[in-house]
């Protein structure tokens, strides 16, 4: 999450960029902000750039690229489905956490993450971060973001968004047994869980992970 001072200045990087093909010089940008000094403006703009909503361009002046910006609807789960082109990358909505072990329910958050296309191709998609370790043995792990198309049908086998009872949001195999949903764990400590499939709503398929060292 960004603190009102950030958004007001990525606002403000981002507006000018629109207006004028560069980005505010440090000064106009201490101005904007009533700030005395430069250097919180530099902090500002290192927390933008931690965030990654920011990122500094080598051997450019005014060299400051707006990556992305938080999504405006903040309440719905997911805020927003809208995927944006940024580059060569796209932005999706970061839209909280899923269980892959106890019962989470997915938060949805205004962050976003920068993707490579092959991640995403067409439809609409969204990221969530995994707790937990119940899909360990098929390479997610505490910690990971997951790309998610947004899907209702998927085949026998894929790895999926199951909303549960309109409620548990899970990161699960999924096996149809007849009238029946089987959410498959990929770690032994955990079961397979059944369920009829009027309880289950499938919310989009694993396409893609990412995850930071």
């Amino acid at each position: 999450m960004l603190t009102p001072k950030q958004l007001t200045l990525l606002t403000f990087i981002d507006e000018t960029i629109q207006k004028t093909g560069i980005s505010p010089s440090f000064d106009e940008m201490r101005q904007k902000m009533g700030l005395k000094s430069k250097s919180s403006i530099h902090r500002l703009i290192s927390g933008l750039e931690s965030r990654r909503f920011i990122r500094r361009l080598p051997n450019r002046a005014r060299a400051l690229e707006v990556v992305s910006l938080p999504m405006s609807d903040k309440h719905s789960v997911p805020p927003s489905f809208k995927t944006i082109s940024h580059e060569n990358n796209r932005i999706i909505p970061l839209c909280g956490k899923i269980a892959a072990g106890l019962p989470i329910e997915a938060v949805a958050t205004a962050e976003t993450v920068c993707v490579p296309p092959q991640m995403t191709g067409v439809g609409e998609h969204y990221a969530l971060t995994v707790e937990g370790d119940s899909m360990k043995d098929a390479g997610i792990v505490d910690g990971d973001t997951v790309i998610i198309k947004r899907m209702s049908r998927v085949p026998d086998g894929k790895i999926v968004v199951a909303l549960i009872d309109g409620y548990e949001v899970t990161l699960k195999r999924l096996w149809t047994r007849g009238s029946s949903v089987a959410l498959e764990p990929a770690n032994p400590v955990y079961q397979t869980r059944i369920f009829s499939a009027d309880r289950v709503e499938i919310q989009g398929v694993l396409v893609g992970l990412m995850r930071e060292y």
